[in-house]
């Protein structure tokens, strides 16, 4: 059972910034996927980006240009740099992995972009 705890959410301003961390319990090295989805109220879980392992990391339009997904394979840690936030990017953010085509998420930290 991977665990995956994310960190970094909180209120910031329009055309601010916020980085999110994922802190998994194994070596993300052994996962074949790893990426950020977001889900805001009455809305559907959507994906933000990820990563395929060997590949580079894709992007939702939305968030293309402003959100940079990064990983630190020596803290089994992986990012998601926000950049230009606005009110539309509010919404839970999860982190979530795959190994052995299992689907692992963690319980999601908050992001609000409010003036």
């Amino acid at each position: 059972q991977v665990r995956l705890v994310e960190s970094g959410g909180g209120l910031v301003q329009p055309g601010g910034s916020l980085r999110l961390s994922c802190a998994a319990s194994e070596s993300i090295g052994s996962f074949d996927v790893t990426g950020w989805y977001r889900q805001a109220p009455g809305k559907q879980r959507e994906l933000v980006a990820r990563m395929i392992r060997g590949h580079s990391a894709e992007y939702a339009p939305s968030v293309k240009g402003r959100f940079t997904f990064s990983r630190d394979d020596g803290k089994n840690t992986v990012f998601l740099q926000m950049s230009n936030l606005n009110p539309g990017d509010t919404a839970r953010y999860y982190c979530t992995i795959r190994q052995w085509g299992v689907d692992y998420w963690g319980q999601g930290t908050q992001v609000t972009v409010s003036s």
